[in-house]
């Protein structure tokens, strides 16, 4: 009786409960509504992240420019005190040299005014003679007037000579004192250009501390805007997958998955609706040709079997049309591409009607929003690698010779107006659909 009792008790409960867990569950459309609100915030702050990113790398380049003239002029104060002390080297040899050649000249003058006291102590001698002591130590009187004339010659020479010797001496004594103040000048341009060093490597030190904090701000900045980013490609993966159309979707059901593309691309849906009109009837057409042998690019109609030459072109498009047909699962020789056209090749693959080698270039950007392997067949793939390539070539300024332009790109790589009738009808059919979706939006 007891178990009954719970067992009742716990069903009464649980019916208490369902409606709560089933008011929690969102259905398709509030889910995609809530996602696309939260993809738009997510995309605010990839805004801001780049924001923040240019703002920081344009820091760093300023440190860098910094750094690199700190650098420089420390490598300048470095030459220039290394020259300073060669100099003062120099002025320290031509120092001592002066001061040698001053020693010498002291020694000289000693030396000289030894020999002039000799003379000058001869001269008096020979003034204190008597005449009798001159008559009888000389044979004559004019032998002892030439000798008092030469002694007083050579008082005459020794003392020109020794003023001369004084006046070098003086000489050399002023360049040695103006060698020293140069010197010392020297010396203290060099204290001078140690401290400059040392205040520019200690600026440079700050610099690259600050540097150094930039570069992990921006490695933060980085990382940060990446996981915001795979968050954003994993909301629009979601939003993709609630649109859940089958392969030919309705018009109503193209112009869903064209607005949220509008949301990453920035092309109009009137116009990216066009272009898939144009190329495949938005995906009723992907293309009534086999290719069959890789070698030559040639193939068979679909429906009847009938050889056709130039299916694809062997050198730019056979390779990687292999390659993407493996990696998808598919038979590349069953697998539905254009038929060659008058004008060119043909090739191309899905309801974006891209070309094997162009696919490779927007492969991986596709499966960077999506978060799945890219797949050209796939109307929604197709859609955002259509939307991608028009952005790149301009459609995002949503006007008309912009959009023009980026048509005319998307269908031959040119603007030649050779393939003029293909922009025209391109943007006659998105004046037309700018108009449904009009009226579509009054409507709803």
């Amino acid at each position: 009786m007891r178990s009954l009792k719970l067992v009742l008790l716990s069903t009464l409960l649980l019916a208490l409960a369902l409606p709560c867990f089933q008011s929690l569950a969102l259905d398709p459309t509030e889910e995609r509504q809530a996602l696309e609100e939260e993809l738009e915030k997510l995309e605010e702050q990839i805004d801001q992240y780049e924001k923040d990113i240019s703002k920081t790398e344009q820091e760093k380049k300023t440190l860098q420019n910094q750094i690199y003239v700190l650098r420089q002029k420390i490598k300048k104060l470095d030459l220039q005190i290394y020259q300073s002390n060669v100099m003062i080297e120099d002025l320290g040899l031509q120092i001592e040299d002066t001061q040698s050649s001053i020693d010498d000249t002291s020694a000289k003058i000693w030396d000289s005014r030894g020999k002039l006291a000799n003379i000058l102590r001869s001269i008096y001698e020979e003034d204190q003679k008597s005449l009798l002591e001159i008559l009888l130590s000389e044979p004559d009187l004019s032998s002892f007037f030439d000798n008092l004339v030469a002694l007083e010659t050579l008082n005459s020479k020794n003392q020109e000579l020794l003023e001369n010797v004084k006046s070098l001496k003086s000489y050399l004594e002023g360049q040695k004192q103006s060698l020293d103040v140069e010197k010392d000048d020297l010396e203290k341009l060099v204290e001078i250009q140690t401290l400059q060093k040392q205040e520019s490597e200690e600026t440079n030190q700050e610099k690259n501390y600050f540097l150094k904090l930039t570069e992990t701000q921006y490695q933060k900045y980085l990382s940060e805007k990446e996981v915001v980013e795979q968050q954003a490609a994993e909301i629009r993966a979601r939003i993709f997958e609630l649109i859940g159309v089958p392969e030919a979707p309705t018009f109503g059901e193209a112009y869903e998955i064209a607005k949220s593309i509008e949301k990453i691309t920035g092309v109009r849906p009137a116009l990216l609706l066009a272009v898939l009109t144009q190329e495949s009837n938005i995906g009723k057409n992907v293309g009534q040709c086999y290719l069959k042998d890789p070698k030559t690019g040639d193939g068979v109609v679909v429906y009847n079997g009938q050889k056709v030459s130039g299916v694809m072109k062997p050198s730019r498009d056979v390779g990687p049309f292999l390659e993407i047909t493996k990696e998808l699962g598919r038979d590349p020789y069953n697998t539905p591409v254009s038929c060659p056209m008058s004008f060119g090749y043909g090739g191309a693959m899905g309801p974006a009607q891209f070309i094997p080698s162009t696919w490779m270039i927007y492969k991986d950007r596709v499966k960077k929003i999506t978060g799945q392997p890219a797949d050209p067949w796939n109307i929604k793939d197709s859609f955002l690698a259509a939307a991608l390539y028009l952005a790149d070539y301009g459609a995002t300024q949503q006007t008309y010779n912009a959009e023009w332009k980026a048509v005319m790109i998307y269908f031959s790589g040119t603007t030649n107006t050779r393939y003029r009738f293909y922009g025209d009808s391109v943007m006659a059919i998105t004046k037309q659909y700018t108009e449904d979706i009009e009226a579509l939006e009054r409507a709803g």
